[in-house]
């Protein structure tokens, strides 16, 4: 499942840039088709990485969120995102300086935003 290209960016979009509707999900620069976004989503809810809750002002949307097992994702897609900034350039800087300076305390913020979110 976390092989997939797509699953974990919007896992990653999920958890760093608060992304939590399809339309947010099908507007990342990477671009992803609507039949991949919808699939992964199917499959990342499957697999109970994130859940999905109807919207409260538009039952026909959903609202997406990361399941305490996606949140446990948060060290693994910190390591890669160091790795990949580390060997190319990446368009954050401010976030991955926030990641090197104290990991620790990035991943506490992750997992607190998390909680507060539910």
């Amino acid at each position: 499942m976390l092989g997939d290209r797509w699953s974990l960016l919007i896992i990653r979009d999920l958890m760093l840039r608060g992304f939590r509707t399809y339309k947010e999900f099908l507007g990342c620069y990477e671009g992803i088709a609507t039949n991949i976004l919808a699939d992964r989503l199917q499959k990342l809810t499957a697999h109970g990485i994130i859940g999905a809750q109807p919207d409260p002002e538009d039952g026909r949307k959903w609202i997406y969120s990361l399941t305490a097992k996606g949140i446990d994702l948060a060290p693994v897609l910190t390591e890669m995102v160091l790795w990949a900034a580390a060997h190319e350039d990446t368009g954050n800087q401010a976030l991955v300086q926030e990641m090197k300076k104290d990991k620790q305390k990035f991943l506490a913020a992750i997992r607190q935003r998390w909680a507060e979110g539910k």
